[in-house]
């Protein structure tokens, strides 16, 4: 039985194929569309789905949909009479519910059948929690969704058994820990959708200073749950501009002038204002308050449940800094959170739902995230036409696409005969001081780049984030780098961890090994690891410790292969974003090419120290010595 998930017009849509309750395929449409958090109908994702398993629209015998505009409907209209908000709040919610009303046209459209299958709407938190649990290895479990909103719930808590998931509380709208943390991203000057994540590597640069100020905009209450303030916020009674039209999602200002009169003006969308000391402190603050009202919720659910077993999912989710925590600063043992927590895993969690409830066995456990499409093969030369250069001449087709990017760099180009053979090679590339754009095998699901389509760089480099940050990803300075390490060498590295896949908890490196991954250690000394297992990643894990041979390091920075866009889907992505930044090597299946200098070495020595010279002017990296 093919059993399709969709996320629908909501931010970060995608789909999922399910075969008798084993994913088959697992796309983001961002990475189709090349716009990040793609909004609308998945499209592109469905057909994605359809090709890696090899099947056609009429083989699908069922379809779920992680919303459900009938969700809570009492409670909505009872919210509407009683606080009458804004207009643009109830526009935008029917037109949002008009179009998951109408999901079915688009859906028969990209399917490509006249009569659809059976059509299943799943409320957003269920999708949520069976994203969760069903997918973890856990026979038992707490499982808890937290997020911004969905379907009019914010918060949801349950127990897990077997083949059923029994809620046990919810926090509705207009209460929520994701618009808590929204509201201080957006008053620091963040504005784009998804930006929370600066946020939280913004945060360790700072100290608690505002601690009590922010503590005012949510309150823990006595049954394990959260009220907020609403004075702070304008989502619950004006209503927010919302667009989930095809596209880039957009969110309104949601803090109100009683947060700048709580904490003074705020940083202006625009940016023109430089991150100060004062800014970092309200990051660090709200962090510290988000991890208070979070592990208060997991510790309430904990009282309920009584086992040592946690599954966790949505967008609060990715706050990898407050899961690291959990198995200090609550009772649970075991933690499981899939790479997709945010809302592209509802497409998981609805067609994952509706297996169940069809009667569906669990069968399945996700322990690694490769559920893309592999969109080269080597064999028949599909996808590689651009980049097949032979290491004896300059490929033509190679360069014209380079002097296409005004680049007029040289190339040299190698295939290697086997991925071990390719491994030792760019082993050797890396500890040599290269920047590898590193692409095999099937994309990865969710946000993280987990080996497959990722950037990688020596971590002993202290010089490398600075490097990366300015002249490959152009973004802003304070952002970290991601340790991959060695599941066996995990203990070495780190602070009482947890294997972690999926680059979503955040440790404490160990004191004595800080200075020797700098890369890879954040100001605050801690680390969003990703432990490399060699049966889930076998060539990752082969190219790391090829890495660990030269140099008695298991350990290498990894960080998404894309540049202020979505991650590259397909070798002629990765051979653009190789083109039009300062990449050292590119690095397709067994095909290794890398960029020659075409400077004296004095010439490139005054240039390095130029840049240098310039980025310590930048206010963004004197953040660092500062906090240093």
């Amino acid at each position: 039985m093919y059993i399709l998930g969709i996320n629908a017009y909501h931010g970060d849509v995608s789909a999922v194929l399910l075969l008798d309750g084993q994913v088959v395929a697992a796309v983001e449409e961002e990475r189709y569309r090349r716009v990040k958090h793609w909004a609308g109908f998945p499209s592109m994702a469905i057909r994605a789905c359809l090709d890696i398993a090899g099947i056609s629209g009429s083989e699908v015998d069922h379809v779920a949909v992680s919303r459900d505009p009938r969700a809570h409907l009492l409670r909505k209209a009872w919210y509407v009479l009683k606080t009458r908000p804004g207009l643009d709040l109830l526009r935008d919610r029917l037109s949002n519910r008009k179009k998951l009303g109408d999901v079915e046209t688009p859906l028969a459209r990209v399917l490509g059948v006249a009569k659809l299958p059976p059509v299943h709407n799943v409320e957003h938190h269920p999708a949520h929690l069976a994203s969760a649990f069903f997918v973890s290895p856990f026979e038992e479990a707490a499982v808890c969704a937290v997020d911004g909103f969905g379907d009019f719930v914010s918060t949801s808590l349950a127990r897990g058994r077997g083949t059923e998931i029994d809620v046990l509380d919810r926090v509705f709208f207009p209460h929520s820990l994701g618009m808590l943390y929204t509201a201080v991203t957006q008053y620091l000057g963040f504005r784009n959708y998804g930006d929370e994540y600066k946020v939280m590597g913004l945060a360790p640069y700072g100290k608690p200073a505002y601690v009590d100020e922010i503590r005012q905009l949510v309150r823990p209450t006595d049954d394990g749950l959260f009220e907020l303030d609403l004075t702070y916020f304008l989502h619950g009674s004006e209503g927010v501009d919302m667009n989930w039209d095809d596209g880039y999602p957009t969110l309104g200002r949601v803090f109100s002038d009683e947060m700048e009169a709580l904490l003074g003006p705020a940083r202006p969308f625009d940016g023109s204002d430089t991150v100060s000391t004062f800014h970092m402190d309200v990051a660090h603050s709200v962090q510290v308050v988000y991890e208070e009202a979070f592990l208060h919720v997991l510790n309430g659910l904990w009282e309920r449940t009584r086992t040592s077993n946690l599954a966790l999912a949505g967008g609060c989710a990715m706050n990898s800094v407050a899961n690291g925590k959990i198995r200090s600063y609550t009772p649970f043992e075991n933690l499981y959170i899939q790479p997709a927590a945010g809302d592209n895993g509802t497409a998981l969690g609805a067609a994952s739902h509706v297996w169940h409830e069809l009667g569906g066995e669990r069968r399945f456990v996700m322990d690694h995230a490769y559920w893309g499409p592999d969109a080269f093969s080597e064999a028949s030369g599909e996808g590689m036409e651009n980049i097949s250069v032979s290491v004896d001449h300059d490929d033509w087709e190679f360069i014209r696409t380079a002097r296409a990017h005004g680049d007029d760099s040289r190339f040299a180009s190698e295939r290697f005969e086997t991925t071990d053979d390719t491994c030792r090679e760019v082993a050797r590339l890396l500890a040599d001081g290269a920047v590898v754009g590193w692409y095999q095998g099937r994309m990865e699901w969710g946000a993280r780049a987990l080996g497959n389509r990722s950037i990688l760089a020596d971590p002993r480099r202290s010089d490398v984030r600075e490097l990366i940050n300015q002249k490959i990803k152009f973004r802003e300075l304070f952002r970290p780098f991601a340790p991959a390490v060695l599941e066996e060498a995990l203990q070495d590295y780190f602070v009482d961890p947890a294997p972690d896949a999926f680059m979503q908890q955040v440790y404490p490196v160990q004191p004595d090994k800080r200075a020797e991954i700098p890369a890879v250690t954040h100001v605050d000394g801690s680390g969003r690891l990703q432990s490399v297992s060699r049966t889930a990643s076998p060539t990752f894990h082969k190219l790391i410790s090829e890495f660990a041979a030269l140099t008695d390091v298991p350990v290498l920075l990894n960080t998404s292969f894309n540049e202020n866009e979505p991650i590259v889907a397909t070798p002629k992505e990765a051979l653009d974003c190789f083109l039009r930044t300062r990449m050292d090597v590119l690095v397709i299946g067994n095909l290794v090419v890398r960029r020659l200098p075409n400077i004296s070495s004095n010439e490139k020595t005054k240039q390095e120290t130029a840049a240098h010279a310039a980025a310590k002017n930048d206010p963004l990296t004197d953040i660092g010595s500062r906090a240093a």
